[in-house]
């Protein structure tokens, strides 16, 4: 059994670049995870066995991401019990991104699929975090760390525009 608690896949190595926000979200946190490509159209038999292999070899979440007709998350959602992100990827055939989207967050009632926004496999990977912190106290942690991080940029970012620009706000 593989000690990965996360499957990432994609339609195409194509969507790496992408599905990449994903891995390093995951690094940073040290979640172990899997990536792999799975194409529902062009790999379906691979699709099928990878969605119903997923739960016996130990992974809890399975971010899936895809462009274009976008039918992987929803899928592999229909072969599993695991929770699905969908991450919808503008790809080169990508009706600007919506043919994704749409493929995505459109599911039939009975086989859900989470979905982030366009490209945002970075989200995916917080979001696939966020369902594993219930459940372990180190991701739970590392979320807090991840969230104090982000206040502080934001508060570095605020203390930069009141320099440029001076008001009474905060003060």
């Amino acid at each position: 059994m593989s000690s990965a608690l996360i499957g990432i896949i994609m339609g195409s190595d194509s969507d790496l670049p992408v599905m990449e926000q994903a891995v390093e979200i995951l690094n940073e946190m040290e979640i172990p995870y899997e990536l792999t490509i799975v194409s529902a159209h062009r790999t379906p038999d691979r699709m099928v066995e990878y969605s119903k292999s997923a739960y016996a070899r130990g992974l809890k979440v399975i971010i899936a991401g895809a462009g274009g007709a976008a039918h992987l998350p929803g899928m592999v959602a229909s072969q599993t019990t695991l929770p699905v992100i969908g991450v919808p990827i503008k790809s080169s055939n990508s009706i600007d991104g919506w043919d994704s989207i749409l493929s995505i967050l459109q599911m039939p009632n009975g086989i859900p699929v989470a979905t982030v926004a366009l490209n945002a496999a970075k989200n995916a990977g917080i979001l696939a975090a966020r369902m594993l912190s219930p459940f372990s106290e180190e991701i739970t942690k590392k979320l807090e760390q991840f969230r104090k991080v982000n206040e502080i940029k934001v508060l570095q970012a605020v203390e930069k525009v009141k320099k440029r620009f001076p008001n009474d706000y905060d003060e």
